[in-house]
């Protein structure tokens, strides 16, 4: 079997997940074998309705009365026991911040090598069925990486917005199975224990437009005009990692490697340069526009569009056009 580990908030799943399920009937289809699915806590038992549709035969709830919420070490220890229950040919994860932290444990107390951030898995076809080749995102997207995974059970994690998330040809009845982990108290020294939300609403990696700024916005005052447009498009504002440095933006609103993956219908970059960190962050967005001033800016020559000049210029003539026709 290939086993998917889905990664969920108190019963929310992360989007990224089904990407990561996806991969994982790729490659159950391949090897002939089920594909099976691990949710954790009783809080994600309401998932496993809705996973037949991606061809996911038995789902694994793992139930214990220390995984009412997140905890890494925890969760990685779950999957470690079940994985040695079951043997399967591969675990599958989203590589997300989380679904990354938890097969990481998962590796270090099985023993087994983790290969993050796939972007392509090929278990080969020329009978050397304990080979895969993958090919992988490594040096903060800078370069792809080619690979060979030999082991009993391989561990590894999909990169995010790498793989379209779709449902099966043929949806499946799923049946469910309880687990439950043995766990201790020193599985537990990591969790979450309280929340403090800051926003309501549309987040960053949810947002279907994002208005970034970077450097060349200059100041925290002239990201103002930046959340303006961003409201009008529906959108939030995030930025680059100078602007969070520079103490204009919190970093909860810094886009890329090190911040936050997205990958929003419109991405508007105002006066970002472009560096791989953000570009990676923000890659698989579906339409780019660039405003800067340098013509030879890497996020200008990468971007669908560009409009070279003062973003200062720019922006208000922007917002003043959208005014404009919601006007007619």
């Amino acid at each position: 079997m290939i086993l998917a580990l889905l990664i969920h908030d108190r019963g929310i799943l992360e989007e990224s997940s089904l990407q990561g399920l996806s991969l994982a009937r790729s490659l159950a289809t391949s090897q002939g074998v089920e594909l099976h699915a691990i949710l954790i806590g009783e809080a994600g038992d309401g998932l496993s309705a809705s996973l037949g549709d991606y061809g996911v035969a038995t789902v694994h709830l793992v139930h214990h009365e220390g995984l009412s919420d997140y905890g890494p070490t925890a969760w990685g220890a779950s999957v470690a026991q079940l994985l040695e229950s079951l043997g399967p040919l591969a675990v599958v994860a989203t590589g997300s911040l989380r679904g990354n932290e938890v097969m990481a444990h998962v590796g270090a107390v099985t023993g087994l090598p983790l290969v993050s951030n796939c972007t392509e898995v090929d278990p080969g076809d020329d009978g050397l069925e304990d080979v895969w080749e993958i090919v992988r995102v490594r040096w903060g997207g800078s370069l792809l990486e080619q690979t060979r995974l030999e082991s009993r059970t391989r561990l590894l994690t999909v990169a995010e917005h790498s793989v379209e998330a779709t449902p099966a040809a043929i949806a499946t009845d799923t049946s469910a199975q309880v687990f439950t982990p043995n766990l201790e108290e020193h599985h537990f020294l990591t969790r979450v224990v309280d929340r403090v939300t800051t926003a309501d609403g549309v987040t960053l990696a949810t947002s279907p437009v994002v208005v970034s700024g970077g450097r060349g916005v200059g100041s925290p005052e002239g990201f103002a005009s930046l959340e303006e447009l961003a409201g009008l498009l529906g959108g939030v504002v995030g930025c680059s990692r100078v602007a969070t440095n520079n103490g204009w933006r919190p970093h909860s609103d810094q886009v890329g490697q090190t911040g936050t993956v997205v990958a929003p219908d419109l991405y508007v970059a105002c006066g970002i340069s472009g560096a791989i960190q953000h570009w990676v962050g923000m890659m698989a967005s579906g339409t780019v526009l660039a405003i800067n001033i340098d013509s030879e800016a890497p996020m200008v020559t990468k971007a669908d569009y560009a409009v070279v000049g003062d973003l200062g210029e720019i922006v208000p003539a922007v917002i003043e056009e959208i005014n404009r026709r919601k006007g007619d």
